[in-house]
């Protein structure tokens, strides 16, 4: 790679944001860490004593489901994917169900003709998307929900905000719609909101699926790249790919 390739992460500040770093670092481009969410837990766990199907989204909320000693008992354990799935079997549970699309859509898809009339306990963030839950108990489900953890913008996070609006971008990654959100409050903070938008806007942006991407698009930004998989690694190199030959100067 000729010339440095700036870009732009926001993963949680733990082994994601290191994993993160480091296939960067693979790709030959330069970095930016900038943390934007951080996990803030609530110490609750799985309600699922009368549960008949117990939901899980995410490997942070399988962690923290286990450190509150969650049993599942007899209920059907569901991970949204293949990350949740291995996070559920390495902390010792099994996995009964996982849908043919990683996703909340996908979930209701495969649900949807078998829950009239059951319980759902649905475990993960406080920023879960209503599409899940409404779409269960449109299927006829009793959907209970409960939030494992908090996620919140880390003091000090929005250095990278500076970089887009003075230019020292060449792209960046968006993961959740959080992330999106969390960078234009920095922005707004530091009183560039307006630069750090034009910034982007001259960079790559990635988002890592179409939700984020429509969060991006209806704050003005110009998403370039989505991976047909959800996917951090097909992520990255997709976009840095797209981005080292437009950086000329």
């Amino acid at each position: 790679m000729s010339q440095e390739v700036r870009v732009a992460v926001f993963r949680p500040d733990d082994e994601r944001l290191a994993n993160a770093v480091e296939l960067l670092d693979s790709l030959g481009a330069t970095p930016v860490a900038d943390p934007m969410l951080a996990v803030q837990p609530t110490g609750a766990a799985p309600q699922t004593d009368d549960a008949d199907y117990v939901i899980l989204t995410s490997k942070t909320g399988v962690e923290l489901a286990a450190e509150a000693g969650w049993e599942p008992g007899e209920t059907t354990v569901v991970a949204i994917g293949d990350s949740t799935a291995d996070a559920l079997r390495e902390a010792g549970y099994r996995v009964d169900r996982v849908p043919a699309e990683f996703s909340s859509d996908g979930l209701v898809a495969m649900l949807r003709d078998e829950v009239d009339g059951k319980r759902v306990e649905v475990a993960r963030s406080d920023h879960g998307s209503p599409v899940l839950t409404d779409g269960l108990r449109d299927a006829g489900a009793d959907v209970n929900e409960t939030v494992l953890y908090r996620l919140v913008r880390p003091e000090g996070s929005g250095a990278s905000v500076e970089m887009a609006a003075d230019g020292e971008l060449e792209a960046a990654l968006f993961t959740s719609s959080l992330t999106v959100e969390h960078f234009l409050d920095a922005a707004e903070e530091r009183g560039v909101r307006d630069e750090a938008l034009a910034g982007l806007n001259e960079a790559v942006v990635g988002t890592i699926g179409y939700p984020t991407k429509e969060t991006a698009e209806s704050h003005g930004i110009t998403v370039d790249i989505v991976p047909d998989v959800a996917d951090f690694e097909e992520l990255a190199c997709a976009v840095v790919e797209a981005a080292a030959p437009t950086y000329h100067e």
